[in-house]
């Protein structure tokens, strides 16, 4: 992500929060999904849910990222059902051991996040592939 402003910082808080409890994640998930750093409270969350900018590290920006297409596919993936997103992510999956995309999310940090929204973003997925094709030749 580019440098954003105050202001865009305060919106990216309050979107970013309102897309995990629209998820139906709890605090705590919250700061595990979002990688805040340890020692981190839950109730620094509603600090974030007003606008309050979330931490200035590339964890937390590269969590955030991708938590934002998983959303982003999640909304293209159930165009005319709000509730679609959040079922698949609280629903067991075969792709993921019959665990819920969420708990893989959660339980797995940043490697359960990318999987995640490899399975449910094709366009990321053909991304990372043809990344890794261009490796492999190189």
């Amino acid at each position: 992500m580019s440098k954003l402003s105050p202001e865009e910082e305060s919106r990216l808080s309050i979107l970013i929060i309102a897309e995990l409890d629209d998820w139906g994640v709890s605090n705590a998930q919250k700061l595990s999904l979002l990688a805040l750093p340890s020692g981190t409270r839950t109730r620094t969350i509603h600090r974030y849910q007003q606008g309050e900018p979330l931490p200035d590290n590339s964890t937390t920006r590269e969590h955030v990222e991708h938590i934002l297409g998983i959303a982003e596919a999640l909304r293209l993936a159930y165009p005319r059902n709000k509730q679609g997103g959040k079922l698949w992510l609280n629903r067991a999956n075969k792709n993921f051991a019959h665990r819920t995309p969420l708990a893989v999310m959660i339980e797995d940090g940043l490697a359960g996040i990318t999987a995640v929204r490899m399975r449910i973003d094709c366009s990321y997925d053909w991304f990372i592939d043809e990344q890794n094709n261009k490796n492999n030749t190189q």
